[in-house]
């Protein structure tokens, strides 16, 4: 193991700017200030501002000073703490993946920022090891020697480093399915309503002069809805292009490098022998344009939609035949029978008759006929919503994968190795009993941990949790009673 390494000077200077250690202090500042005052005008309020920036280096460079790590062949070990000083060490053979990311500030001072996926899951942040502030090379090298040193068949000195080969790369046309995706649209509904509400707290002589423009009322609706529809169209063009400019996944030895980011430049590297299946999802949306995104589904991951992403936008059949390459699909899905159609149908009208029943029962009492009109709607619209629902159940087991599939507003296949179900549970309602149906969710360590075929016939349910996983899982299939 290496004597413990510290980071770059350089990373005081970004958290300071970043108020990243600071901010643990806002808290106890706030009452502080409010019971103080900011009486003094401005040079209260330029004091304050040199105080917390004082504050923000002070924290900066004694977090630096605290802080070290170091790889060996065993290990990854980081050491950190102000107060309280902890050691954290994360055996290589535990560890998923890295990745190596640069923001703004960081790509000024020449630094990136290491990310060690530990297995298990990542979405909590107790599940990686972070290093903050290395030279591109550092990281660069602290990246491989994880990697080497994680790897069962270490390689010799003389080795020459393995070859890339092209996994996918991300057209910029791709970017106009962005508007069509709820994620992109996220960030300028927000910023539309931010704005919204910023009109409407401006002072009186901040606001334009409108007094010579007479706009009706309808008008003034259609510039409203024009200007949101464009604000939240190039918001999520723009929100896409920054997340996923230049996007481009290769093969480097036995693991996916995946390379993307405008400001914050990521790669992200993760051990193709630890893959186990893919995702394809399709929105409602994305689906008008047969557009989808491909995850990898990792073990020990965890349900990491960035980090395990293969394609994050594009065409469909461009994303099929990616997750292919790594998990061949099992063949065509087999449709759920006719039951699971007639409970898709009854589940989706029966909001809009509950709504019906009580318009019908309140417009002669209050004259509230907008109620019963409401629930003649989501009545009619309730049969097209079920249709689409049972469309998209599938499933189907081959020699060495299955997949189900479910989901309306986001359609989700899911495509895994037999070797990846570590269990089976089966769930059954009693209408699901009475329809004879029943839902079955392969428990894997993978993804988000289960993946269910809903609504399935329960007679198929033996033969295809058999069919989907090793061996052990004949024991499910029934056992004739004995004769005489």
């Amino acid at each position: 193991m290496d004597t413990g390494r510290r980071t770059s000077p350089r990373i005081v200077l970004v958290h300071t700017a970043t108020f990243r250690q600071a901010r643990q202090f806002v808290p106890a500042m706030i009452p502080l200030v409010a019971a103080t005052g900011l009486g003094g005008g401005t040079t209260t309020v330029v004091a304050l501002v040199v105080g917390v920036t004082l504050l923000s280096l002070a924290t900066a460079a004694l977090s630096w000073w605290r802080f070290t790590y170091a790889d060996g062949p065993a290990s990854v070990v980081v050491t950190r703490g102000l107060l309280s000083r902890s050691v954290r060490t994360v055996p290589n053979d535990r560890i998923r993946g890295v990745e190596v990311e640069a923001g703004p500030l960081h790509r000024v001072f020449g630094l990136v920022r290491v990310r060690i996926d530990a297995a298990a899951g990542a979405a909590d942040k107790d599940e990686e090891l972070v290093v903050d502030g290395v030279s591109r090379a550092e990281g660069d090298r602290l990246r491989a020697s994880v990697l080497t040193h994680r790897s069962t068949a270490p390689l010799s000195e003389d080795a020459e480093p393995a070859p890339e080969e092209p996994f996918a790369r991300f057209d910029n046309r791709w970017l106009l399915y962005a508007p069509l995706v709820g994620s992109y649209l996220a960030v300028p509904m927000a910023a539309v309503g931010a704005l919204m509400r910023l009109a409407q707290e401006l002072p009186e002589r901040f606001r334009p002069d409108l007094d010579g423009v007479h706009v009706s009322g309808v008008q003034a609706v259609v510039v409203v809805v024009v200007v949101a529809l464009v604000v939240l169209v190039a918001g999520s063009i723009i929100g896409a292009a920054v997340v996923n400019w230049g996007f481009r996944l290769t093969r480097r030895g036995g693991s996916l490098v995946a390379a993307r980011g405008l400001v914050t430049r990521r790669h992200t590297e993760l051990e193709i022998d630890r893959i186990r299946g893919w995702t394809l999802s399709e929105g409602l949306g994305m689906r008008w344009v047969r557009a989808a995104r491909v995850n990898a589904l990792v073990t020990g991951l965890g349900d990491a939609t960035r980090r395990g992403q293969l394609l994050p936008l594009g065409p469909r059949d461009e994303a099929r035949s990616l997750g292919v390459r790594l998990v061949p699909e099992p063949g065509p899905l087999r449709q759920h029978p006719p039951a699971a159609r007639r409970r898709r149908i009854v589940r989706a009208v029966s909001a809009g008759l509950l709504v019906t029943a009580a318009g019908a029962a309140l417009t002669p009492l209050l004259g509230w006929w907008w109620v019963l009109v409401l629930g003649l709607v989501l009545l009619a619209l309730g049969v097209p919503l079920g249709l689409g629902r049972y469309a998209a159940l599938g499933h189907a087991a081959g020699a060495g994968a299955f997949a189900v599939r479910s989901g309306w507003l986001v359609r989700e296949q899911a495509v895994l190795q037999r070797r990846a179900v570590v269990g089976w549970q089966v769930q059954q309602s009693p209408f699901q009993r009475r329809a004879g149906l029943a839902s079955v969710t392969a428990c894997v360590g993978a993804g988000r941990g289960g993946y269910t075929a809903v609504d399935m016939a329960a007679d198929d349910v033996a033969a295809f949790a058999a069919a989907a996983s090793e061996a052990w899982a004949d024991e499910l299939r029934p056992v004739a009673a004995p004769t005489g």
